[in-house]
């Protein structure tokens, strides 16, 4: 299978993912490029009777880029495969097998990942409301904590709908690794004698 050099095949976006997922956790900045990225963008579309004022975002700081190293994502890609086998998964063939056994395979990784992510974090909910019930943002609420959708105009306060309470890391475990360890090696080789 040929892949476009701008456009990464699905495997090589797996760890991209995490990467991102461990960068975004770790440092504001990265999260606040990564939310930018997934703001909709707006189509240029002439109004037919005169509009209320877009929302005007207040100034931000200018954005410190540093390097993230990928031993982190890897690490937590390493942990999925012990306790999952999710890059055993993604890396079968699924088109020869029956949905059966692909829904049997899917419950063992789903459990794996999800003790992964007790052991290794503690993720709340950004919101504590429930998921459909109406809300007001006020004036000056934090727009990394919470992204307006749909018809946004005007400024605050905003009442809306919640539609998905958003998800916050609040701490993180990751075992500590020695200077030796070869963070690439995800999963070693396994030789039966």
């Amino acid at each position: 299978m040929s892949t476009s050099s701008s456009h990464p095949s699905f495997w090589r976006r797996v760890p991209l993912a995490f990467g991102a997922f461990f960068s975004t956790l770790s440092d504001a900045a990265y999260a606040a490029r990564v939310e930018k990225l997934s703001l909709p963008e707006a189509a240029p579309v002439a109004p037919v009777a005169p509009a209320p004022a877009p929302v005007s975002a207040p100034a931000a700081a200018p954005v410190i880029l540093k390097e993230a190293t990928p031993d982190a994502a890897l690490q937590l890609l390493a942990l999925l495969q012990r306790e999952a086998r999710l890059i055993d998964f993604t890396q079968e063939n699924l088109g020869s097998h029956a949905d059966a056994d692909i829904g049997a395979a899917a419950r063992v990784v789903h459990e794996g990942c999800a003790k992964v992510m007790r052991e290794y974090f503690t993720i709340d909910a950004v919101r504590q409301e429930a998921e459909g019930s109406r809300i007001v943002l006020q004036e000056g609420f934090d727009s990394a904590q919470v992204r307006l959708t749909g018809n946004v105009v005007g400024s605050a306060p905003f009442t809306g709908t919640l539609s998905h309470r958003g998800w916050r890391a609040s701490s993180v475990r990751l075992p500590k690794l020695s200077g030796q360890h070869d963070a690439a090696i995800l999963a070693p080789a396994e030789v039966e004698l």
